[in-house]
């Protein structure tokens, strides 16, 4: 066993011991060493998702609900509505977002174990021309379920609407290219695909829709337009940035670079899941999904069927031998959740698999 414990959560993840030896550094918020950084950092992102020609990358201080927060309140006008089509814990962070804000808000509800359907987007949109723009988690993190991005960004492009994504969990492992794919916000942030340690989130918005958004936010910290216009102008954040946050996001995304991008940290994310899957069906553990609409990042489980089973106790059990669970987050089903990313050591999955069976069989072998 590791004397520090592997998490197996969507964020925050283990990350590599060079990515946390870049935090050993102090910078100057203000110093033109640290503004290269984020120049780099920035270019870098957009680079990922083909867009630099056409979006801007806005980095924010804060988690990931920072940046959709500041998203929505930046790129919808007060007077906008937005569609949130619902299907998890995430869906509803952002339907609640829009009714803190005053946004108008109204969604499409689904079970949380069935993907969002273009075809009821495409028809929404049809009958409601109110409906400024429509706000899709890609990968909703709740259960690991994937959405389909492409046909819902191409059902808002038909109507004129904007889309915002949150890509939270699938930016950096799953492909999206802003040449073919329309939207105007995607948000995404450092603790995630790309490995980099929590407190930065940043926003790719269109240019375009960009530049009409001046005076519609209504927080001064969170206004993406305002950052965006002071970073142009001075290579500066707003306010003090989490600078040993920056740096490290920097190192984590040369790595990912110098791994292969995007289809090469898929893959890895994608062996991972393989493993946990087909390793977890011969410890007798049930997908809460199906294979077809499963992502690669984070694996709904259903508890085990034993009357002692409770999860905390499980969870010290597999924390003790080494890896941190992470709880599930349904209403309709008891489960727990397995993340695919990160770095994971040696053993890597087999390893997850090793201390998971381990622990059901003391489980299980108890009266």
């Amino acid at each position: 066993m590791t004397s520090e414990p592997y998490l197996l959560t969507p964020g925050p993840l283990t990350i590599s011991l060079r990515t946390k030896q870049s935090m050993l550094r102090d910078w100057g918020s203000w110093d033109v060493d640290f503004n290269n950084i984020t120049a780099r950092v920035r270019a870098r992102l957009l680079d990922i998702i083909h867009g630099a020609a056409t979006h801007e990358c806005v980095p924010l201080q804060g988690s990931g609900t920072f940046g959709v927060e500041a998203a929505i309140g930046t790129l919808v006008p007060r007077a906008g509505h937005v569609l949130v089509p619902q299907n998890g814990a995430y869906c509803q962070r952002i339907t609640r977002i829009c009714r803190v804000l005053g946004r108008r808000v109204t969604t499409i509800d689904y079970a949380e174990d069935q993907p969002v359907s273009a075809t009821d987007i495409d028809q929404a949109l049809a009958a409601d021309s109110s409906i400024t723009h429509v706000a899709l988690v890609h990968c909703e993190t709740s259960t690991g379920i994937l959405n389909p991005l492409e046909a819902i960004a191409q059902a808002a492009a038909r109507h004129g609407r904007g889309l915002i994504i949150d890509a939270m969990s699938s930016f950096g492992a799953l492909e999206i290219d802003a040449r073919t794919t329309p939207f105007d916000a995607l948000i995404a942030a450092s603790g995630k695909c790309l490995e980099g340690p929590p407190g930065m989130s940043f926003v790719i918005a269109r240019r375009a829709a960009l530049e009409r958004c001046e005076g519609n936010c209504h927080s001064l910290a969170l206004d993406l337009h305002d950052q965006w216009v002071y970073m142009r102008k001075t290579a500066q954040w707003r306010y003090t940035p989490p600078t040993h946050v920056v740096a490290a996001f920097d190192a984590a995304i040369a790595q990912f670079l110098e791994e292969g991008g995007v289809a090469a940290r898929g893959a890895r994310y994608a062996a991972n899941c393989r493993t946990l899957l087909e390793g977890m069906r011969r410890l007798g553990l049930r997908c809460f999904l199906p294979a077809a609409i499963q992502a690669p990042i984070i694996v709904t489980f259903h508890a085990p069927e034993h009357p002692r089973y409770q999860f905390n106790s499980f969870y010290d059990a597999v924390k003790a031998r080494g890896y941190i669970l992470y709880p599930g987050k349904l209403t309709a089903a008891d489960t727990f959740r397995v993340g695919c990313m990160g770095q994971l050591g040696e053993k890597g999955m087999a390893g997850v698999l090793e201390a998971v069976g381990a622990v059901l069989a003391q489980l299980r072998a108890s009266t």
